[in-house]
């Protein structure tokens, strides 16, 4: 077995980490690119609809939604501090604490799907809007579903003793995309929720 690998010197950890970070940045920049159409799609089809139901008969401003998906920026971000100090029960705790927010953010996107479906008659297919809004919100939610997955796997880990400190760095990469994934729902829910209305 090489000791090597087995035993990872700081600076090969290092290396990683920054390797990791790159490669986050790519991915976001990419990711980026693909929200900037479907935001500019949106915007650009808003008002064109010919028939109803139109935003402002149907939406409803989803803050409990947002005020989730944005604390799960905080809990992350301590959770990484936690990890980086050690403290393995208190990153565990604040890793599941961001699970839990991310799970309720999907669980009201669902919610209000389902009102907006069966209550209101908006399908993807109803007009210009359903189809640019389940796009957008629908590219949104998967990029958060991504995110749990990557979460429960670091939380299952977690629970079997394999996180250690020196993973610090790769999960804080890990990080980097809940917080990009956060920070496009500050962009949706303005362009969907305030000026789409």
């Amino acid at each position: 077995m090489n000791t090597a690998v087995a035993n990872p010197t700081p600076e090969r950890v290092a290396l990683s980490s920054s390797k990791g970070r790159v490669g986050m940045a790519g991915l976001i920049i990419a990711e980026s690119s693909i929200f900037t159409i479907f935001v500019v799609a949106y915007i650009f089809y808003l008002g064109r609809s010919l028939n109803g139901p139109t935003p402002r008969e149907v939406l409803r401003l989803p803050i409990v939604n947002t005020i989730c998906l944005l604390s799960s920026s905080l809990t992350i971000t301590c959770a990484v501090r936690a990890l980086g100090r050690g403290d393995r029960r208190l990153f565990g705790c604040w890793w599941f604490a961001t699970m839990a927010l991310g799970a309720y953010f999907l669980f009201g996107t669902g919610r209000e799907w389902m009102h907006l479906i069966y209550e209101k008659g908006l399908t993807i297919s109803t007009n210009l809007f359903g189809t640019s809004f389940y796009s957008l919100v629908g590219l949104h939610a998967s990029h958060v579903l991504v995110g749990l997955t990557a979460l429960l796997i670091v939380m299952t880990l977690t629970l079997r003793g394999a996180v250690q400190r020196s993973h610090a760095g790769r999960i804080e990469v890990l990080a980097l995309y809940w917080h990009f994934v956060d920070a496009v729902w500050l962009v949706v829910f303005t362009v969907v929720y305030l000026i789409g209305r």
